[in-house]
């Protein structure tokens, strides 16, 4: 019974990806206006201009979010969008709540699509999307300290997250826990986006501190860690 249970839990990302992927590129191919807004959207979203995002995406009132949480996925591929940019364009766009909850149900939705990819394509697609040596160190460190090395990568946004939820996938990381340890991640990273979204100064400045703070953390864990193996 508790097989079956893995089993149709395992399958979820699986079918989130093929619904979100599949509508996509239905609606891209054969609805003239899809196909007209989604090379705007890429025009605009590439641009890099916080501003400009932010206005083009509040005009499309609660469309927006769900442009928010496709351009998250779709971030994944297209590397000249980054997606600390998406999560201060969601918070300036609808504020500190709102914008909170639309970076959280996006990175889940994009989290999800990455982990399925890598169990479901494996490994030769994701050599071709990382290279060999990107995703062999990655998968070092996932298989070293696992459900903590989710976290630590969320939690600096400066680090690949897409990486880290391809090769979680190959390796099989339980779901369940994968996106645990994600959302756990990137919880503290939503709240100070959401807290200093509107000041650009103080927001690189705390995106600066986080990275450098988390990864110290880290480091202190890994010295500690290798002692300690080392002991025994």
């Amino acid at each position: 019974m508790s097989q079956d249970i893995e089993q149709k839990q395992s399958k979820l990302p699986l079918y989130l990806s093929i619904f979100v992927v599949g509508s996509i590129l239905l609606l891209y191919f054969f609805v003239p206006s899809v196909n007209q807004f989604l090379k705007e959207a890429w025009e605009v979203l590439s641009s890099g201009n916080e501003k400009q995002v932010s206005q083009w995406v509040a005009q499309f009132s609660w469309w927006g979010p769900l442009l928010i949480v496709l351009a998250m996925i779709a971030q994944m591929f297209l590397l000249v969008i980054p997606t600390p940019l998406l999560m201060v364009v969601s918070v300036v766009a609808y504020g500190a709540w709102k914008g909170g909850a639309i970076i959280l149900i996006a990175i889940f939705c994009a989290s999800s699509v990455a982990y399925a990819i890598g169990a479901y394509f494996g490994t030769p697609l994701i050599e071709r999307l990382l290279g060999k040596k990107s995703k062999d160190k990655v998968e070092g460190f996932i298989e070293k300290y696992g459900f903590y090395a989710v976290i630590v990568t969320r939690l600096s946004p400066f680090l690949s997250n897409d990486a880290i939820s391809f090769v979680s996938g190959i390796l099989r990381m339980g779901y369940w826990r994968f996106i645990g340890a994600t959302m756990i991640g990137i919880l503290p990273l939503t709240a100070l986006i959401a807290y200093l979204g509107e000041d650009n100064d103080r927001l690189i400045n705390g995106l600066i501190w986080v990275s450098v703070l988390s990864l110290a953390g880290f480091v202190g864990y890994v010295w500690w860690d290798s002692k300690r193996t080392k002991r025994r």
